[in-house]
């Protein structure tokens, strides 16, 4: 707040010189970002930002915005809760950039990790509030509720590529589910299945020469074929929802690539269930694409971490909180 609007500030002159304008993508995190106060700030220090809040609780009729800013962290991280919660904080950073005067169209494009994706659809008008609201909601249910407790489990893999930690899943497979699931960067690959067949994936490896392979404490194996009982259930939910072109193109997490037709989004994010996030070829394409800032948009700072192993050059700015709005407003030239 107090801030100039970004016009005003493009309109300043600079002694005698102008720094290149950066070519900018707003991506937008996925689960695992969430903590407890996340948004609050920016609910109090801006109303468009509080009426994102306000929507999603209408939505889901109760007080989840309660449960973000006063709750505990366990009952924020159950999956049904994390994931509208965390798209909650990333709207209300978006709208109170949007106060200040930064659209979603000053980006060439958006992107989000997993649930991320369901977030950068909403900023580019693809999606209202309330329907992604109730989406994330029905879609961290159906993902928590598609494979019994214990059967499943994810791991992260750090120092082999992505190449290498497929022909680890695969050997390590022996004829149960173990897949490549999050290609995030260069230095961390996550594999996802069944849990026997994960922990064989943590041995082999290790002994490929893996820098770590660690269990990560989640309550379902996402982004792999257990969850095919999760995406008949998206595709019955998207099919009742509007959707509509996005302002700005948006990177789908299982092509890469960006898209536009709102049928064709339906029918990505059915298939993201499943698919694997390729994160790192989404960073890559846009930076081929002439990227070369990207503004974290929600709570922590995750995806900014991915993105400069993936390319040093790009710029990263996370906007989470009400000071971050206010600072980045205060440095655009």
């Amino acid at each position: 707040m107090g801030a100039l609007p970004l016009m005003s500030l493009r309109a300043m002159p600079e002694a005698g010189k102008r720094r290149r304008r950066m070519s900018r993508a707003f991506v937008f995190p996925g689960q695992g970002a969430q903590a407890i106060g996340m948004g609050q700030a920016l609910a109090e220090a801006y109303p468009a930002a509080r009426a994102v809040f306000d929507e999603v609780d209408e939505a889901l009729g109760e007080q989840l915005s309660t449960l973000i800013w006063e709750g505990d962290i366990e009952t924020l991280t159950m999956t049904q809760n994390a994931q509208p919660a965390l798209m909650a904080t990333s709207l209300a950073a978006m709208r109170a950039l949007e106060a200040e005067g930064v659209h979603v169209t000053d980006a060439a494009f958006v992107a989000g990790h997993s649930l991320g994706e369901y977030s950068a659809l909403a900023a580019a008008g693809a999606l209202s509030v309330h329907d992604t609201a109730k989406l994330l909601r029905t879609r961290g249910l159906a993902m928590q509720q598609a494979v019994p407790v214990g059967v499943g489990a994810m791991a992260a893999v750090l120092g082999l590529d992505l190449a290498a930690v497929r022909a680890v899943a695969d050997e390590a497979a022996q004829g149960q589910i173990c897949e490549a699931a999050n290609d995030n960067d260069p230095a961390q690959v996550v594999v996802s299945g069944h849990k026997e067949a994960v922990e064989r994936a943590v041995d082999l490896a290790k002994a490929r020469g893996a820098k770590r392979a660690v269990m990560l404490p989640v309550s379902a194996p996402f982004h792999c074929q257990l969850m095919a009982p999760a995406a008949e259930v998206m595709g019955e939910a998207l099919a009742t929802v509007w959707i509509e072109a996005p302002k700005v193109p948006v990177i789908a997490n299982v092509l890469a690539e960006p898209v536009q037709d709102p049928e064709t989004i339906r029918d990505l994010l059915v298939k993201q269930i499943t698919g694997a996030v390729r994160w790192r070829e989404s960073v890559e394409y846009l930076v081929a694409q002439g990227v070369d800032e990207t503004w974290e948009i929600g709570a922590g700072k995750a995806l900014s971490g991915m993105v400069r192993r993936i390319d040093r050059a790009v710029t990263c700015r996370a906007v989470g909180t009400a000071e971050d709005v206010k600072f980045v407003m205060e440095t655009l030239v």
